[in-house]
């Protein structure tokens, strides 16, 4: 049986949760572990649908007034509100900006070849 993304965050509201089983429907192979959930993920159903739309506005806040019939700061405070739950996220691109800066002044300085940069910067 399918549930949609929409039932799941009913489902559990505002609370933390672990994915612990993907099935990947193609093969159906089944694997089982803890999965951390990425931060656009957490956001609640409603903020997704919010940040999809700004996307399909392609950032237009003149346009999500007139989509949602409300005002430019109540858009503008949404938005805040959002970014301020996804400050996670960013920590997280800025980390893997410094760790790829690090592993380039490695290589620049002799300290690692080409092949050991390139198998760092992959992971």
């Amino acid at each position: 049986m399918t549930h949609n993304w929409y039932e799941l965050t009913k489902l559990t509201g505002d609370k933390e949760f672990d994915i612990v089983r993907i099935r990947l429907r193609e093969s159906g192979i089944c694997i089982e572990g803890e999965f951390e959930l990425p931060p656009m993920v957490k956001l609640s159903y409603e903020d997704q649908v919010f940040v999809a739309q700004f996307i399909r506005c392609h950032g237009s806040i003149k346009e999500m007034e007139q989509v949602f019939g409300v005002s430019y700061p109540t858009i503008k405070a949404r938005l805040n509100k959002i970014d301020s739950q996804l400050q996670l996220l960013q920590v997280e691109v800025e980390k893997t900006a410094e760790d790829r800066d690090k592993i380039l002044k490695r290589l620049e300085s002799g300290e690692i070849t080409a092949k050991e940069a390139t198998k760092l910067l992959k992971g």
